[in-house]
This record gives structure tokens, C-alpha cells and sequence, in this order.
């Protein structure tokens, strides 16, 4: 989970890949994270570049603090680089035959998975192999493709929002661990969900649950109000039963609420978690009921604020990023539109409870085009958010939170034609990285005003920079089994 120089990778020596447990994970005699690894993109800047994978200096003793080291350039243009995992994470703890040694890149758009090697040179990763997309469309029907995780049994998994059409159709595709080959579907029978986005699987209760955002060929090319009301944006989650692979169960959310970001508690005994429904700015809980069916209760909202000088009256939170700390302690998650990011103490998983919020940016701040004309949490419209001199575009997107909790690092873009929409000054100024300090034993969220990381000054222009992974894995990409 974090760098160790003096072990291998996953800062556990002989023992395989990852930890024993979340709690060996957070509380370990490992040092903090030094290097943290960023998809970056170039798709819809208009500047004709290919994404890459940024390799960032996150050690405050580095003379390269919070500054880009290396950038790994993908073969092709027009990716979408979004999000990453790892071939082998805690799920394979004990088997010393396996190496966290490879992170998967799928892209969103183009279906290609690029297979980036970390192991040989951790600050200066390689391409070790590309997947091209005509054999993800050929051999398991699906493409725009999102999650990665890796299985117990060495495999890979990649989650699909749709068919090659770009109708949408949640599925999965299976990677061999080794040679990266496709394999075929993960799923099995006639079955399937009409979306797919993100996933979690928990073998000890036979479950595997998936997201929906929205059918592909009408989310792809922005957000459009008028979709709204007519299926196509996610209202489920998916239940697959673990053994079978077959899809078993839907819990409905909500009309066009687009659950996103899914997470398991930690505790690998746990038969619950927490899901961030975008669109509807909700936190539903999942849990396992006692006839062995799944269900949800929504324990958060945030609400909508009246606004004038905005696409629609009524401005969502937008929750498009959540996090589970590794002792299940606080749930984390980012509101794009409205600007915070928030820390609530889930001790009481039907209760969350507030204790920690910042504003990093987002669009109510004052001074811009946005008008706040009724809030029922703020008194005022929050101050534009500046660091080190630059006023920070876009919102608080995605999050990532250190091994022991008291680091929670922030990246501001979604998803490249979305920031051309709703935040034009990412596509002029490019996106950054933040670092937020975090109150573990009382709660609260303070920002680290030594720390950014300007994705506007790279060489090749401002680019989107995304999700965050440390090598060795994190507390959203290790699963325990």
C-alpha cells in the first residue's frame, strides 16, 4: 500500500502481495507514501496530445515535493484514461508466487487497456502491454470500459459501462494475471443490467455489486439535461451472485440518481458499505438482510441549492468520489459541483455523522457566474479557493486517502467532456492535485497550503489529471477475502 524501498512494492516482504488485514494495512511500521501515480488527459483539450500516467513526488523531504517526476505517454490518442488497478492486490495475501508489479489502465472511451509495469522501476513506470479494443469488443461483446481489480485467484477484472455501440450493458471482462490475455466474460447466463460503472466483490458473503452511470453514447458527449427522466442515467445497484457469476438482485436508488463510486467496509466479514448516488447527491447504505437479499437506506443528502446563472435552477452537490478509511472508521466523499469535501464518522453505519468539511473550488464561490438565491447549509456563498498564488479551477473529484488515514490527496477533474461543460477553466488552466490533512481522532479537514501539484504547467500543455494510486495499493483498490 505504500512505497518501501528496503522490502518490494507492497511493503511486505516474503509474504505475497498486500497485508494480512485492513487493519495490518493502516497501522504497519511502514514509512508514508513518497510517489503517488496519476492518469493525465489530453482528450477534448484540443491539444493533440496522448494521456499518461504521471509519477508524483508526495515526500516532503524530496526536493521534488508535490512536483510531477516522470510521465509515461500511452501509444495512442483519444483514450480517456480514468481509472486504474492493480494484477494482484490483498486479495492474494500469502501467495509469495505473486508480485503487485503491474498497473492496469483501461480507457474509457478507446476500450484499449494498457498494462503499465511499476515493478522494475517504481518512479519511472513502462508500457508492458497493450489490450487492444478489437478484442475487447470481439471476444466479450462490451467496451467504455471503468474499474479494475484484481482477484483472489490472480486474475483481473475489468467493469464495462456498455456494448461496443456504446448502448449501455453492465459486464466484465476477465484478464489472465500473468500474460494479460483476455480471457472472456466474468458473468455468466442471459441475464445482464441495462448500465455498469464501478464494483466490489466480497466472497465471504458470495456477492459482487455493481454501479450504473448512464448509457455511454449519450453520456460521452456531455451532460444533457434533457436525458434526464428517461432512463438513461443509472438508478441500480446489481447484485451477482460470487460463485455463479450470474446477476441475481437490482436495489433501486432512485429515478436518474447515477450511483457511482461503491465501497465495501474493510472488514472482510462486513455485510455492508456505502454507495454515492451523483446525480440525486445521496449516500446510500447497502447491507445484507436476514432473509440473505440485499438492500439500501439512504443516510446522507445533500441538498441541492437554489441558484441562478447555471444550467438548471437546482445545482446538486455532485457526489462523484467516495472513500471508506481502512479501520471503517470515517467515510469520505467530494461534492464536484458545490465545491467540499467532507469527513463523516460512520462508527454508527446507519448514522453517519459530520465531523470534517473544506471547500476547494467548485462552483459557488463568489464572484463567479453563480448566484446562490436559497442554501440550506451555507450562510454565504464560500470564498474562491487559492493556493500558492492560483486560484483553482474545477471541484474536488477524485480522493485518496494515506495508509494511516491523516492524508487525504484530491484531484479536480471528472471526466473530459463534463470539465469542458461545467468547468471551461480546467481546459484552459489545467487541473491540480491537492493534499487535505486529516483530523483522525476527533474529526476535521484542513487543507495543506505547501502542497500542489500544477497540472497546468506540464510540458505538453494543461491537461486533466484523475484518479491517484500509491504503489503497492490503497484502501480503494485492496479488497480482503
Amino acid at each position: 500500500l505504500l512505497f518501501v524501498s528496503v522490502l518490494n512494492a507492497d511493503g511486505c516482504g516474503a509474504c505475497g502481495p498486500g497485508f494480512a488485514s485492513p487493519l495490518d494495512a493502516m497501522k504497519g511500521k511502514c514509512p508514508r507514501e513518497e510517489i503517488i501515480y496519476v492518469p493525465c488527459i489530453y482528450r477534448n483539450t484540443g491539444r493533440g496530445k496522448p494521456d499518461f500516467l504521471a509519477t508524483v513526488d508526495v515526500n516532503p523531504e524530496s526536493p521534488h515535493y508535490s512536483q510531477v517526476i516522470h510521465r509515461l505517454p500511452m501509444p495512442n490518442l483519444g483514450d480517456e484514461l480514468h481509472h486504474s488497478g492493480w494484477n494482484t492486490c490483498s486479495s492474494c495475501f500469502g501467495d509469495t508466487t505473486k508480485k503487485r508489479n503491474r498497473l492496469i489502465l483501461p480507457s474509457l472511451i478507446s476500450s484499449r487497456i494498457y498494462v503499465v509495469d511499476v515493478g522494475t522501476d517504481l518512479r519511472a513506470p513502462r508500457l508492458f502491454k497493450t489490450v487492444n479494443a478489437e478484442d475487447v469488443f470481439w471476444q466479450c461483446d462490451l467496451g467504455y470500459l471503468h474499474t479494475s481489480h484484481c482477484l483472489g485467484s490472480g486474475e483481473v477484472m475489468i467493469s464495462a459501462l456498455g456494448d461496443p455501440a456504446g448502448n449501455g450493458k453492465g459486464g466484465f471482462v476477465l484478464l489472465d494475471g500473468e500474460t494479460f490475455e483476455i480471457k472472456g466474460n466474468w458473468e455468466k447466463g442471459d441475464k445482464h443490467p441495462p448500465m455498469g460503472y464501478d464494483f466490489w466483490y466480497q466472497p465471504r458473503h458470495n456477492v459482487l455489486i455493481s454501479t450504473e452511470w448512464g448509457i455511454p453514447k449519450c453520456l460521452g458527449y456531455g451532460f444533457d439535461p434533457h436525458d434526464l427522466k428517461k432512463g438513461r442515467y443509472g438508478r441500480r445497484l446489481n447484485v451477482w451472485d460470487w460463485t455463479t457469476h450470474t446477476y441475481v438482485q437490482a436495489i433501486d436508488v432512485g429515478e436518474d440518481a447515477a450511483p457511482l463510486e461503491i465501497r465495501f467496509l474493510h472488514n472482510p466479514d462486513a455485510a455492508e458499505g456505502f454507495v454515492g448516488c451523483t446525480i440525486s447527491s445521496a449516500i446510500h447504505r447497502f447491507y445484507k438482510t436476514e432473509q440473505g437479499g440485499w438492500a439500501a437506506e439512504k443516510v446522507i443528502q445533500v441538498p441541492s441549492k437554489k441558484v441562478e446563472g447555471w444550467l438548471l435552477p437546482d445545482m446538486p452537490g455532485f457526489i462523484t468520489d467516495i472513500l471508506i478509511s481502512l479501520d471503517d472508521r470515517f467515510l469520505y466523499f467530494s461534492n464536484w459541483l458545490h465545491g467540499d469535501i467532507r469527513q463523516y464518522d460512520i462508527s454508527d453505519t446507519r448514522r453517519p455523522r459530520l465531523v470534517g468539511q473544506v471547500f476547494v473550488g467548485g462552483s459557488i464561490a463568489k464572484g463567479g457566474h453563480v448566484v446562490v438565491v436559497r442554501d440550506e447549509e451555507l450562510q454565504s456563498q464560500p470564498d474562491p479557493f487559492v493556493i500558492k498564488g492560483k486560484r483553482v479551477p474545477g471541484g474536488p473529484q477524485m480522493i485518496q486517502l494515506s495508509l494511516d488515514g491523516k492524508r487525504l490527496y484530491v484531484t479536480t477533474s471528472l471526466y473530459s467532456a463534463w470539465d469542458c461543460q461545467f468547468y471551461p477553466d480546467l481546459i484552459r488552466d489545467g487541473s491540480v492535485m491537492l493534499q487535505i490533512n486529516v483530523d483522525t481522532e476527533k474529526g476535521g479537514l484542513t487543507v495543506n497550503r505547501n502542497f500542489l501539484v500544477d497540472f497546468g504547467k506540464e510540458p505538453g500543455g494543461p491537461c486533466l489529471a484523475h484518479e491517484m494510486r500509491y504503489p503497492g495499493g490503497d484502501c480503494t483498490s485492496d479488497i480482503w477475502v
